[in-house]
């Protein structure tokens, strides 16, 4: 998604495959990205760097694709990518109920029928949708792998992510590092709660000592960021003590911080009559006071109005007062006075979309 030209990608893919990386995940909407892709495998492979067989890849398909349009679509991806086949093929964005009932009234038969071909593998979902919508999709048994958000920051999904794991399912996990909390680049405040390790790698540790998640989407951009220490990249299994030391740390950062301000996330207050996504906007202000995650929480915040089913709900300043939510809040938190407080904290500059001119 981050790669600016094929050299870029060819250089990122190489160093990965040197470490041990065998999974490479793309999508038609990340800008060139196929391209600059199946450009750099052309020369790995030449190279004789990994064999096509040892390594995964990924692409993806919209929801709304029509059904006679879903083989040609599939087809254009492999012939950008220079592949035969894909590994895996995931509907890319079942963030809404329509888009689930499309996708079982459309693309499921005709996706069948190129597995049948050998053009895919496996098919897969990835999903910024609420969470019961999440769990009607894996309930549906049509999937055999899930792209959700899920961190440390966010664990708003960890009963989907039971439900995929008691299904069988491989569980990707989406940016763990950008959109977990810009981790690439994290604040002085949560650096110091996690020492003596790294923001950014104590989430893929507190990830990947779960024996339930498969892969993680890690992004780099340059080779560089795949410049981890040696005794993080050998580590495995559950936390070590000094691990669970600073994930309490973090722990009691929100709640000596926040005290009786504090979001528990149990998303009781919802629906909102104004359609504000209350738990969010709340989210976002327990991390920017506990961990000073305020660009992070101003560069999501930016997104409420902006990003359509991708990041659904109104901000805070659209607030009346109506007082619904309040009875509803186990934690008797004053709703309308931490929603306008958020809009002060993190209301900005709106940030233009991937997919935007």
């Amino acid at each position: 998604m981050r790669f600016d030209s094929a050299d870029a990608a060819r250089a990122v893919i190489t160093a990965a495959i040197a470490q041990g990386i065998n999974h490479i995940e793309t999508a038609p909407a990340y800008g060139q990205s196929e391209r600059y892709v199946g450009k750099a495998l052309h020369r790995i492979f030449l190279d004789g760097l990994i064999s096509r067989s040892d390594l995964t890849i990924t692409s993806k398909i919209a929801p709304t694709v029509e059904l006679a349009d879903v083989k040609s679509t599939v087809q254009a991806s492999l012939t950008r990518l220079g592949i035969d086949y894909l590994d895996c093929l995931a509907i890319h964005g079942i963030n809404t109920r329509s888009h689930l009932e499309a996708v079982q009234i459309n693309l499921l038969a005709a996706i069948a029928s190129l597995q049948r071909q050998g053009l895919v593998h496996h098919l897969g979902f990835s999903t910024h949708a609420p969470l019961a919508i999440i769990q009607d999709a894996i309930a549906s048994g049509a999937f055999s792998f899930i792209n959700l958000h899920y961190s440390f920051f966010f664990q708003r999904n960890q009963a989907a992510v039971a439900q995929a794991h008691q299904q069988q399912m491989g569980i990707f996990i989406i940016s763990p590092a950008d959109k977990a909390g810009l981790l690439y680049t994290p604040p002085e405040a949560l650096k110091a709660l996690c020492a003596p390790f790294d923001p950014l790698l104590l989430n893929y540790r507190w990830l990947l000592s779960d024996p339930r998640i498969t892969t993680l989407s890690i992004g780099p951009a340059v080779p560089e960021e795949l410049n981890w220490p040696l005794q993080v990249q050998d580590k495995d299994g559950p936390l070590d003590l000094e691990e669970q030391q600073a994930i309490r740390r973090l722990e009691s950062a929100q709640e000596n911080t926040l005290g009786g301000d504090r979001c528990a996330q149990c998303h009781a207050c919802l629906p909102c009559p104004e359609s504000i996504n209350i738990p969010e906007v709340l989210r976002l202000r327990n991390l920017t006071v506990a961990y000073d995650m305020q660009r992070f929480g101003q560069y999501r915040y930016g997104m409420f109005e902006n990003a359509g089913h991708w990041f659904p709900g109104r901000r805070g300043d659209r607030c009346t007062d109506c007082g619904d939510c309040l009875p509803r809040c186990p934690e008797q938190l004053d709703i309308p006075t931490l929603l306008r407080d958020t809009h002060r904290r993190l209301a900005g500059k709106r940030r233009r979309r991937l997919w935007e001119e």
